[in-house]
């Protein structure tokens, strides 16, 4: 069997067969899939990302069982938004006025694709009882997926308050603000999709439970509300922008793609690489050194090549090949120290030139999202390396909207542990410790032509 090729013989995650992983690639470090399990034996002294402590596994998990959060109960019903806002299904039967699309112009299979994103989106809230990790009534269940009194200080608390849970043959690490799936030495993040709102303006922010669903509201001057609707899982369902007179812009809707509620390791595209005909320095521009020109070229540009479809934000931030489509800007003026995931004052200041690039980007789309990636070096226990990650991606994101009015919820963040190695070492290296931005909107709001890249900001 080729690597990469799915095994018709294995089963697949919900216990039917066929489609299951090659067994002949299963135990090779994969740097540009999800972070592996087979660990080089140099590898299991200290961790530099995150020193092992007394009483925690290999993986920084403690096996004491229990789980601090108890039991819960969810609520059945379909999520909606408070009473009088206006939903986009109802900007939709108005005929949507004041959209974007509208504005531009729909043709016929327009008009088709937002009749279907909408039936998919009903069929999402119409989703059978939950089952499985996280259900109502099983071991550390806690509704929406994550608590919102989490004040993580150091990456220290981070390991001591883990713990651990098997269900299905798959393993579950649930930690402050993460939980982290290990299924066939593969390991997969979610992160809690309010955490940075919340950080970014707790007397702002408030949140509600409907149904099995929760909404958050994030409210800003001038009557502005982000609204975020996650599912009890802590997926991410929608991120819209709604104006003080009932519009409403969907920055991110993540539940097109089906009514079936989705592990997160059955959201990986495999697709080809894709064959870059443009010069190395463009396709990923090395930020330090870099001017707004060419930080904004990348960062406004389209695909490399074609995209066939649209894809759910899930399946992006999943899918290394799918993310290989867009160009992107490697932030290396910003290494994290050892075991740390804070942004330093004077790094802060960097990020002034990317910044200005997404305001300008954001300025000419308000529906511009960007995707920012962090990565670890190539030390220490997977489970450590991607926590760290994640969280640094977060930090950047908060920097770039708290120093810069980047809006927050044009951002949208992912960790990735030790995949894609800046320096190819597997000691300790403080260039691999970064983060990378790139733009995902022609993926995720099908926009996915390849055209030719658009002329440099004037310098």
């Amino acid at each position: 069997m080729p690597p990469g090729a799915q095994n018709p013989d294995a089963q697949r995650p919900d216990g039917r067969p066929g489609a299951g992983p090659n067994p002949a690639t299963d135990g090779r470090p994969d740097r540009d899939g999800p972070a592996s399990g087979n660990r080089d034996p140099r590898r299991d002294g200290p961790d530099r990302d995150g020193p092992n402590r007394d009483g925690l596994n290999r993986d920084g998990l403690r096996r004491d069982g229990g789980d601090r959060d108890g039991i819960g109960r969810g609520e059945p019903g379909r999520p909606d938004l408070r009473p009088g806002d206006t939903r986009r299904d109802d900007l939709d039967r108005r005929g949507g006025a004041d959209r974007r699309d509208d504005r531009d112009g729909l043709d016929r299979r327009g008009v088709d694709d937002r009749r279907e994103d909408r039936e998919r989106r009903d069929a999402f809230e119409r989703r059978e009882p939950r089952t499985g990790f996280n259900a109502p009534g099983r071991p550390g269940y806690i509704p929406g997926g994550f608590r919102d009194d989490d004040d993580v200080r150091d990456y220290d608390q981070v390991r001591r308050d883990r713990r651990e849970f098997s269900e299905g043959g798959r393993t579950y690490i649930r930690e402050p603000g993460r939980i982290i799936v290990r299924d066939r030495d593969n390991y997969f993040i979610r992160h809690d999709e309010n955490e940075r709102f919340r950080d970014l303006d707790r007397r702002a922010y408030r949140s509600e439970r409907r149904g099995g669903d929760t909404i958050t509201y994030l409210d800003r001057p001038g009557g502005e509300q982000i609204v975020t609707i996650v599912d009890d899982d802590g997926r991410l369902v929608r991120r819209s922008r709604r104006f003080r007179d009932g519009r409403e812009v969907v920055i991110i809707d993540n539940s097109f793609g089906g009514g079936a509620r989705r592990p997160i390791y059955d959201d990986v595209v495999d697709l080809p690489p894709p064959d870059i005909r443009i010069p190395r320095n463009r396709y990923v521009v090395d930020y330090d050194g870099a001017d707004e020109g060419a930080v904004y070229e990348a960062l406004s540009a389209p695909p490399v090549v074609a995209v066939d479809r649209r894809y759910t934000l899930d399946q992006v931030r999943y899918s290394p090949q799918l993310r290989a489509r867009m160009r992107s800007v490697d932030i290396d003026t910003i290494n994290f120290d050892t075991g740390s995931f804070t942004v330093t004052p004077d790094q802060a200041s960097r990020l002034a030139t990317i910044a200005a690039a997404m305001n300008r980007a954001i300025k000419g789309n308000p529906q511009e999202v960007f995707l920012i990636e962090g990565y670890t070096d190539a030390v220490g226990a997977d489970v450590d390396n991607l926590s760290l990650s994640d969280r640094r991606a977060q930090s950047v994101a908060t920097v770039l909207t708290q120093n810069f009015g980047v809006p927050p919820e044009n951002l949208t963040t992912q960790g990735y542990g030790e995949q894609n190695l800046k320096v190819n070492t597997q000691n300790a290296s403080r260039e691999n410790r970064r983060v990378t931005v790139r733009r995902i909107t022609p993926l995720i709001q099908q926009q996915g032509e390849a055209a030719p890249p658009p002329a440099p900001a004037p310098r």
